[in-house]
């Protein structure tokens, strides 16, 4: 299946300025809204930038299209990191973003599906973005309307069976338009994926389960996109390793995992503009 298709040749956007000001509008959100999981966030900021801008074929002028790409984000508790991006991306304004993460704003701390166009799924438990994702890329089997599917997980949700259960299907499937991107931060909110549970070596594992897999920089937008724009074109699902840094972009929160639940105060806030050149 090739899919890949003219939607990768319009303009080479800097996607490095597009995750610095995607980081900024998620601390700023967090500040604003009193929302934690700021460190998981900032993780996935370059993997959103790469996704949202050149890596799938997704837009607002095509967001209700049957042939759009998918993307399932299946680490649910950084859904202020998915909202950002939909509104960098142009779904709706960065204003009513602000206004509706707040108290009866609209906008959960989970995506919440029919909230609005580019959000794909709801989440509540983690660990079951890869099976709706599954679904969605035999879906486009069935129905013969070719597209995507990109399911953006974190590495301790691979914890969950259920993880497993929908990559060992899709190895027998051979859903080649499936791809796995895992945040692989190395944290959860309790300690070290690693030493909470055996992941390593993860790659082998999606191997052992009959996909393709690769280990990537995850702070590398455009390897990114270029992965990402090869999902379809081989015969079976992809699995992307993303190694990532929690917190990254800001030197006093990369890695260290208080920021699963810290806000930034005020002064901090100061620190992040600085850091980022941005307000």
């Amino acid at each position: 299946m090739t899919i890949l298709s003219e939607h990768f040749e319009d303009a080479m956007p800097d996607l490095n300025a597009i995750a610095r000001q995607l980081r900024f509008d998620i601390i700023s959100l967090s500040h604003a809204a009193r929302a934690a999981h700021i460190g998981s966030c900032l993780s996935c900021a370059d993997i959103l930038a790469a996704a949202y801008n050149g890596g799938l074929n997704i837009s607002p002028e095509t967001a209700a299209s049957p042939s759009r790409d998918r993307l399932v984000f299946s680490k649910g508790h950084c859904a202020a990191a998915l909202f950002c991006a939909l509104a960098q991306r142009g779904f709706f304004s960065r204003e009513k973003l602000f206004a509706a993460f707040n108290k009866n704003g609209g906008l959960q701390e989970h995506p919440n599906l029919g909230a609005m166009h580019g959000v794909e799924n709801a989440s509540g438990s983690l660990g079951h973005g890869l099976s709706l994702g599954l679904g969605m890329a035999l879906a486009s089997r069935i129905e013969g309307v070719p597209f995507r599917v990109c399911v953006i997980m974190g590495d301790g949700e691979c914890n969950e069976g259920s993880v497993w259960e929908a990559a060992m299907l899709a190895g027998a499937q051979k859903t080649a338009n499936l791809c796995a991107v895992v945040d692989a931060n190395r944290w959860q909110a309790t300690g070290r994926s690693n030493e909470i549970t055996a992941l390593e070596p993860l790659a082998d594992k999606w191997r052992a389960f009959g996909w393709q897999a690769v280990e990537l920089d995850g702070h590398d937008p455009d390897t990114l996109k270029a992965a990402l724009q090869e999902v379809g074109t081989g015969t079976r699902p992809l699995a992307i390793v993303a190694r990532t840094i929690k917190g990254k972009g800001i030197s006093f929160m990369e890695d260290d995992n208080n920021w699963h639940y810290r806000i930034p105060n005020e002064a901090e806030m100061n620190l992040v503009r600085e850091e980022l050149g941005l307000s």
